[in-house]
């Protein structure tokens, strides 16, 4: 029998052996479980906390990309790209960020506007995202940076690069500007987004905006080693991103140049076209600014100067600016009338310097009027009488039919940019479905002349008369030069393979032919004429225009035929002429600037074998003959000259295919 006290005791030991296989257990457990756990973290999961580790001991850092260049046609680069000195900080990084601050702006001179800028900027963005302290540091700053780098945590010297305009306002209404990036840029361009860093720059207008997607390039990224503070300690890697594309226009930087000068302190435009590639050689609105002062951020004195000019610098004229083309019209008119059969070259009318029209008067330019004049002495002379009757004879509808086909009413360009405006050349079914009226026929009148409804850009009517120069032919205007484009020769060929076609076949069918098959599956330079002899009258009647007495345009002649150009004049009202101004006759800088007359000329040349259009608008500039057509002679003599120049280059490419 067991006594009481050993069964106590025999109590107590089961319970210590208990405690101890618990404890034991626990411990094997325990042990089991950090056992099982090193396992996991230096076996199973080992590329993770390398991977881990590698972050927490390497830094990535993505390079803004080089944005694609811009040369012109003889390959000067008009866009390109330069070196600058930056300062980034990533506030994440820093430790003590008021205190870097402070020393910053110390070393770098900040104003306290500019301070003040940066803080609000900091607040304003994610800790982790870079904060750019200065775009383009001097040399002098930025030795100032490095000589005090050491006390400087999470300063980071950047050389970087920026877009840069070698020839300042001359191209700017062509290529457009870069600024930063807005939200709105990253949202509506994937490409953008993907390379996005801070303080990068994209195009907001012209080529720039319109081609983004082949200038920008892909970031570099480098890769450096850092110690526990962030400080970077030595580069192990540098990814090249790949630069954009380089882009060449077919402008001719020389006459792009002149252009300028020509209209320097004028608003309007100057456009030059090749008359069978279409090619631009100029193309100018002016007033311009200079694009290089929107690279950091435009000075907001700068800016109002250029938003509270009243000539407009922001407007592209030559693509954007809707204006009355004023007599530069009536070789179209001419032309649909012979085309349409309405009159022949030889019909007369007796011009006295007014016309009655039921109770309405329509004046004619010249006061006492032409007298009799056929239909090319009416061109040569512009007699408002002559076209006012011509375009009663031929109806709204039938010179909305011609002036389209010959590119008014139209954009030139396909979408390149997004400003681009179509115009206005009216029918009497746009007037009702715009306007909700009757077309009257006071209307068809005065559209004969250009005025009235007719809305047209100047480019729009430097490829109307590029067309009627070639002889009548289509053509496809472009300012990016392509390589695989068709050249003057294969292009003259299809023009005179067309002529040839058309004199073997019924006129009729041919032009059927021609504005249906080719305009819709081929897009050749299919004929735009019903009878190329009509072509070629209108043509000789602008020649009489600059070159015989009588002309509107003959004091801007030239006397040697390698430069002898044939022109229109247009003068364009810009207002209603009350029976008193009309009495006073006063000269044009005796009348308030913004109701003179805009100032228009059209011409191609050489006038044997042409090779180039021209049209110059000048905003309120009075008379075209006056204002416009001495304009066009100085630039016609330039563009000349420069024309073998541009034939090397064309024929020794020729030679390399």
């Amino acid at each position: 029998m067991i006594s009481s006290g050993e069964d106590s005791n025999v109590r107590k030991l089961n319970t210590i052996n208990r405690r101890m296989f618990i404890i034991s257990a626990a411990k094997i457990i325990v042990f089991g479980g950090i056992v099982t756990r090193l396992f996991n973290l230096q076996i199973n999961e080992n590329k993770k906390y390398l991977t881990l580790s590698d972050k927490n001991r390497l830094r990535e850092w993505k390079l803004p990309p080089i944005r694609g260049e811009f040369i012109d046609y003889f390959g000067n680069v008009v866009a390109g790209n330069s070196e600058v000195y930056q300062l980034h900080v990533i506030p994440e990084q820093v430790e003590n960020f008021k205190q870097l601050m402070v020393r910053l702006k110390d070393i770098l001179n900040l104003s306290p506007s500019e301070f003040s800028r940066l803080i609000k900027k900091k607040n304003s963005q994610k800790p982790w995202e870079t904060l750019v302290i200065s775009e383009n540091l001097t040399w002098e700053q930025f030795s100032r940076i490095n000589f005090f780098l050491h006390d400087l945590e999470g300063a980071k010297p950047v050389l970087s690069v920026v877009r840069d305009y070698p020839y300042k306002d001359n191209y700017t209404h062509i290529l457009g500007y870069v600024s930063e990036a807005s939200v709105k840029d990253l949202n509506e361009n994937e490409n953008v987004k993907k390379n996005h860093v801070p303080g990068l720059r994209v195009g907001k207008s012209g080529l720039e905006k319109a081609l983004e997607n082949d200038l920008i390039g892909t970031n570099s990224i480098q890769r450096y080693e850092v110690n526990a503070f962030g400080k970077r300690i030595n580069q192990i890697d540098h990814v090249q991103g790949i630069k954009g594309k380089k882009i060449r226009l077919t402008i001719d930087t020389e006459v792009q140049k002149y252009a300028n000068e020509l209209m320097l302190n004028k608003a309007g435009s100057i456009s030059v076209m090749d008359i069978y590639t279409g090619e631009l050689i100029a193309l100018h609105s002016s007033p311009t600014f200079d694009p290089n002062l929107f690279l950091y951020g435009i000075d907001s004195k700068e800016w109002k100067k250029i938003i509270k000019n009243p000539l407009k610098p922001l407007m592209n004229k030559s693509i954007a600016g809707l204006y009355s083309p004023g007599s530069t019209i009536k070789p179209i008119v001419a032309l649909s009338a012979l085309e349409n059969d309405i009159i022949s070259t030889k019909f007369k009318v007796y011009c006295t310097g007014k016309t009655e029209f039921y109770e309405q008067t329509y004046h004619c330019w010249k006061k006492k009027g032409h007298r009799s004049v056929d239909l090319r002495e009416a061109i040569k002379q512009s007699c408002d009488t002559y076209f006012y009757e011509i375009a009663r004879l031929l109806g709204v509808d039938r010179l909305n039919e011609t002036a389209r086909k010959f590119g008014l009413g139209e954009k030139v360009f396909d979408n390149i940019f997004f400003e681009e405006k179509k115009g206005v050349v009216p029918s009497t079914k746009w007037k009702k479905n715009v306007i909700g009226e009757s077309w009257y026929l006071g209307e068809t009148l005065i559209n004969g002349i250009g005025q009235g409804y007719i809305q047209t850009t100047p480019l729009q009517l430097c490829l109307m008369t590029a067309q009627l120069a070639n002889g009548g032919f289509k053509i496809f205007p472009k300012l990016v030069f392509d390589k695989n484009q068709k050249t003057y020769e294969e292009i003259k060929y299809i023009i005179d393979k067309n002529l040839e076609d058309y004199k073997k076949s019924e006129k009729e069918t041919f032009f059927e032919k021609g504005s249906e098959f080719f305009n819709k599956f081929s897009k050749s330079n299919y004929p735009l004429f019903r009878n190329p002899e009509n072509v070629k009258f209108v043509l000789d009647a602008m020649y009489g225009s600059t070159n015989e007495v009588f002309g509107t345009s003959y004091k801007s002649r030239f006397d040697d035929p390698k430069y002898r150009y044939a022109g229109k004049t247009g003068t364009a009202q810009v207002k209603r002429i009350t029976k008193e101004e009309r009495e006073l006759d006063l000269k044009t800088f005796e009348i308030p600037y913004d109701q003179r007359d805009h100032a228009l000329f059209v011409a191609f040349g050489p006038y044997k074998n042409p090779r180039y259009a021209l049209s110059v608008f000048i905003e309120h500039g009075g008379s075209g003959s006056t204002a416009a057509a001495p304009i066009a002679k100085k630039l016609f003599k330039l563009i000349i000259d420069r024309h073998d120049t541009r034939e090397k280059i064309r024929t020794s490419e020729l030679m390399e295919i």
